[in-house]
This record gives C-alpha cells, sequence and structure tokens, in this order.
C-alpha cells in the first residue's frame, strides 16, 4: 500500500489543477469581459445544461461559437494579445485554475491505490450479463473478479468480443466507463481493490472526507 499521509500532503501543497481553454477551430477572437483574478464558473444542471462562465468567442464564415469555462475556478490569464486576430484550432486562450474537490482528490487517489483494469483499444465497453445484473441489482462491489473471469463485452466497428479480466481478485471498487461512450486504449475501466485491502481504502476514504477542505 502507497503513502497515503505523503500523497495527501502532496496534493494539499498545491491543491488544484491549471486548465488551459482553447480555441476549437480556426477563427477570429473577442474575450468576453474577464479579467485575472476574477471567479469563473463551471457548466451546471442535472445534464450539464447549463453552460459555464463565457470566456470569449470565435468567428468563422460570420458564425460565432461562444467558449465557456468548463470547471469552476479563478482566472490566471487571458491572452489579450489574441484579441481580434485570426487563430489556429487548439491556439491557448485562457488559463484557468480550479481547485480540486473532495471528490476530485478521492478520484486521484484511488486510482493510485487500486488496481486499474484497462481498455486494450479503444471501443465502447459493456459489463458481461452476469456481471450486469450483478451491478444492477447490488452495485460493483458486489462483484468479485477473479483471474481470466468473463467480465466485458468489448464493441467496435459493428463486432463485439468478450474480454476477460486480469490482475489480482477482488472486488470492483470503481467504474470509471459510461455506458455507450467510446473509451480510449489504456484508460481505466474499473478499479479493483483485493479483499485484505478493503479496510484501508474505507480508511482513506473517511480520511479525506474529513481532512480535505472545499474551496470556492
Amino acid at each position: 500500500m502507497f503513502d497515503i499521509t505523503q500523497l495527501l500532503d502532496e496534493i494539499k501543497a498545491s491543491p488544484y489543477e491549471e486548465i488551459v481553454v482553447t480555441a476549437p477551430h480556426t477563427g477570429v477572437v473577442t474575450f468576453a469581459d474577464v479579467r485575472e483574478g476574477a471567479r469563473v464558473i463551471g457548466p451546471s444542471g442535472t445534464w450539464k445544461e447549463k453552460k459555464g462562465t463565457l470566456l470569449a468567442t470565435i468567428e468563422r464564415e460570420r458564425n460565432q461559437k461562444p467558449i465557456h469555462a468548463v470547471e469552476k475556478g479563478e482566472v490566471k490569464e487571458v491572452l489579450r494579445h489574441l484579441e481580434g486576430t485570426f487563430v489556429e484550432a487548439g491556439t491557448p486562450l485562457v488559463r484557468l485554475r480550479h481547485f480540486l474537490s473532495k471528490d476530485e482528490v478521492l478520484a486521484i487517489i484511488l486510482k493510485k491505490a487500486l488496481h486499474l483494469f484497462v481498455a486494450p483499444e479503444r471501443a465502447k465497453y459493456y459489463f458481461a450479463p452476469d456481471v450486469d445484473k450483478k451491478v444492477k441489482a447490488s452495485g460493483p462491489r458486489s462483484v468479485s473478479l477473479h483471474e481470466g473471469m468473463d467480465l466485458f463485452i468489448m464493441s467496435r466497428m459493428k463486432r463485439e468480443a468478450s474480454l476477460a479480466y486480469s490482475g489480482p481478485s477482488g472486488v470492483i471498487y470503481a467504474v470509471y466507463f459510461q455506458h455507450n461512450e467510446n473509451v480510449d486504449a489504456g484508460q481505466p475501466l474499473i478499479g479493483v481493490c483485493p479483499p485484505d485491502q478493503l479496510s484501508l481504502i474505507e480508511d482513506v476514504v473517511a480520511r479525506v472526507q474529513t481532512e480535505w477542505e472545499e474551496r470556492e
């Protein structure tokens, strides 16, 4: 088991992530009235249907596309020298500092503590029928895994293939893929916790819940 105290201290020392908002396509940039140090909000609502703070617009062929903040945080830099200029897709426009929430900190720690079973190739993934029934009835932690167990159905380009589990025995502690969405090769599908480490993981979760201070 890794050193949870050291990792938590490291995250506390730098409790944020830098987000670079870029141009989604070529066009002429016009910045909104946002300044360095201002607070911005990300998308909200059940389906994230409410857009975040407007940061800029980009015009191409007389069509304007708004560019919104993707997370809440603080504006660190607005590249205003690009105002009114034609930029290429991917050009950095605004830099944000997003302070990590409890859930985000917990996700970082769990990805280090759990055994991650990753996607072997870009495809859509579904639990095998027997596993899916257990997950829907009692949650993912009701599923005990062992080497060679049929775990997923991998769907790509109208073909499906069975994917067996490879790794230590344990229970599914975290699920990282979304139904009917493509997962890139190398990205985690699930996080598995060996039975003898379950109490340690629960202690980690409790510690983060009590020690981490949320920032607005």
